[in-house]
Formats: C-alpha cells, structure tokens, sequence
C-alpha cells in the first residue's frame, strides 16, 4: 500500500518542541547543524479550522462535560432539577469539574498530548521531511538505550546490557510483552529505514551537513551498515520483519476507527481542499478494508487475574517512551519521533482502551455518536502520518532489495 499524500487539513500539527528532557539533562546534547532545524508556521498560515475556528478543532476544544454522556443519559434529568445544582455550584468548583472530565478521558490516552499546550507551535510536515540529518553518536544512542533497556519488558534472566533482546529469547516473554517490543522494536527500523532512505550524499564539491545546498538520496551502505545479518549478529532481517508487524497493527487500528474517521469534517475553512482530503481519507480506508486479515488484538490482556496490571505497566512505559521523545537533541528528529510515538499511541488506544469496543458493538460509532468518545484532531493527524511513515519504509524496502540484486 502506498503512502497517501497528506494534505495540509493532516500534514499541520501542533507539537511543543521546547519540551525540557524530564529524564536527564540535554545541555550537551542539542544538535547544531542547519539541517535539525523545524521551520514553523507563522500565525496567518494556519488555516483557521486548524486553529479552532470551526470543525474537528473547535469540536475538542469546546467539548463540556455533559458532552462525554450519551444524549439520553442527559435527557432523562429534569431541567429545573440540573438548574438548581448548577446554581449551588461555584464557578471555580465547575472548572475543576471540567478539569477531572478531561483528566478521566485523559487516562485513555497512552501519550502526552501537545494540543492547546501553550508553548506548542504549528509546523508543516510537508515542509520539515523525515531525513539523516546527522543527528547520531553517544546522544542518540542514549536515547534508543533508555526505550529498551529501561522501558521495553525484558526477560526477567537477561543479564545483557545489549540493548536489543534477541529473537530467540522473546518466547520467555508472554503476549503482551512481545507485542510491546516488537511495535517498538518495528518503528526503530521504520526510522531507520526512512534515514537511509533520505540520505545527505556527499558528491566531489564537498558538500557536508553544514552546507546550505543538500542533495538527499538512498544510501545502500548505510542501510546494510544497519539491517544486514553480518553487522547486527543476524538480528538485522528479525527487524525488518519488526516494521511489518507494527505496520499490520496500525493497519488494524485504522480498519477498526474506519466509521468515525469516514464521518470526520476535516474542516480547515477552505471548501475544496477540505472535500478532497475527506475523499482521500475515504478512499484509504477502502483500501484497508480490502485486506481484513490484520493484528487480531483481542487475543491480548484476557487474563482477568493479571489482565488490568499488564495493560497499565504497557500504558505507562508507552507513556515513558514518548516522553524520552523530549530528549532528543535533534529538533527535526524530535519532530518526527513525536509525531510517530504519539501515531502509535493512538493506534494503540483504538486497540485497548476498550471505549471503541463498546461502540462498535452497540453500532454508536458515528457522527451523532462522536462526542461521548473523541480522537483529537492531532491524534487523527499523527496516526494517520505514522501510518504513511511506515507504508512509506515498506515501499523503500522494496528500492533497496532492488539496488541489492
């Protein structure tokens, strides 16, 4: 499956990148080089819907806390009954109240979200690409070491301070821990993938990742350097089947959240860019639909017994991982690492906060259903680009195997 080109109703986010690292400190380890900068948008080019002004954006932000309850339920209280309470309520007590709805949704969530943080800035995908910037060494090896070695389920007699768990020993983890590793272990090779991919070649005039004039490209070297079986103690194909496996369970969260994302507005202000991503969206679920065999999730967390304290030891070292995403020193990578982590943050609460499950099987999942479980507008956004990041490392795949043969 190709990658859908974004448009700028799912290519704007809003990302905080001035985040302090919350684990260690970062002093030494900010990258320099022109090529890690993240070009923001200016205030008059964020279309207005994006901002709030109407559609999916101000349908988030104005949701109060009667909203989160089916109509009915709010229905049936008398009128003067929920007058007279709301007239003994202070105002300040009402605020707290809005605070713990948004607190109860929020447990939902397996990430941070960035939206309507006050330090957070509009950027363009389009305009900040994925690529090698030369982000690499101690830093980023820091980084990678924090997600596996301490936020990654580990065989509980693994004495290694290898990263990496080897592929013969995931069979002493069970399901879930071998889930978790593998979708993180899948977005490592995505990213490392799209890197090589998107390559800073260096050609006869010189030309370094300090220069203005950049000519990006695929560099085989690099890719083998990273994936071939002779340089990663053959774990490099395991990897690689890795990204596939992430890709199918993205695949599913997007077959499952199919309805409500059909019935979204993906409202910007501009009429016929707003129309063509809806039939975009449309058509890319089509697709989806075609291939029914994706991740089964509901084979995961069936033991009553353990079930609950699996599913929130999976939840807070998801949350970990996307918060070590503030560490990194690249601004660009961090971009990029924000916007899949939290991709696949979103992926992963369709799958198991278990609100989707209900819906579906009460066939509520709809337009007129929408406000008693919302996706945010950068969730949509982010899972969506994820899904592209990773198709995209599938179809660069197939370019390397060709320039192998």
């Amino acid at each position: 499956m190709r990658y859908y080109q974004p448009f700028m109703n799912i290519s704007v986010i809003q990302v905080n990148l001035k985040r302090p690292c919350p684990f260690w400190s970062d002093d030494n380890s900010k990258c320099a080089m022109r090529y890690c900068h993240v070009e923001s948008c200016r205030e008059d080019e964020v279309p207005p819907g994006i901002k709030g002004d109407n559609g999916m954006a101000r349908r988030n932000v104005d949701m109060n806390a009667s909203e989160k309850y089916t109509r009915e339920a709010n229905e049936d209280c008398e009128a003067e009954m929920l007058y007279y309470l709301n007239k003994t309520i202070s105002e300040e007590a009402q605020k707290e109240l809005v605070k713990w709805d948004a607190y109860d949704d929020a447990l939902d969530n397996f990430c941070d979200i960035d939206e309507n943080d006050h330090e957070a800035e509009y950027v363009d995908l389009l305009l900040n690409p994925e690529r090698y910037t030369g982000y690499a060494g101690p830093a980023a090896h820091k980084i990678w070491s924090a997600i596996y070695l301490e936020n990654c389920f580990r065989p509980k007699r693994s004495l290694s301070f290898n990263p990496y768990i080897q592929s013969g020993k995931l069979s002493e983890l069970c399901l879930e821990e071998r889930v978790f590793y593998r979708v993180i272990s899948g977005l490592h090779a995505s990213i490392n993938t799209h890197l090589c991919a998107n390559y800073l070649l260096s050609n006869a005039n010189g030309m370094s990742f300090t220069d203005p004039r950049g000519k990006w490209g695929p560099n085989l070297d690099e890719f083998q350097r990273r994936f071939s079986p002779e340089n990663t103690n053959s774990e490099g194909p395991n990897w690689l089947r890795n990204l596939y496996f992430i890709y199918l369970v993205e695949l599913r969260a997007l077959a499952k959240v199919a309805p409500y994302l059909e019935e979204e507005e993906y409202y910007t202000g501009n009429d016929a860019s707003d129309w063509d991503t809806q039939m975009a969206i449309k058509d890319l679920l089509n697709v989806i639909k075609q291939f029914p065999d994706h991740f089964d999730e509901s084979t995961m967390f069936r033991n009553s017994e353990q079930a609950e304290r699996l599913k929130y030891e999976f939840k807070q070292h998801f949350r970990n991982i996307t918060r070590i995403m503030d560490c990194v020193g690249c601004e660009k990578c961090r971009l990029w690492g924000k916007l899949q982590t939290q991709g696949l943050g979103t992926a992963l609460k369709i799958l198991f906060s278990g609100k989707f499950d209900e819906m579906i099987q009460n066939r509520r999942l709809y337009a007129h259903n929408k406000k008693e479980f919302q996706l945010q507008r950068i969730e949509i956004v982010s899972l969506v680009n994820a899904f592209g990041r990773l198709s995209t490392s599938i179809y660069k795949l197939d370019d390397f195997r060709q320039m192998m043969r």
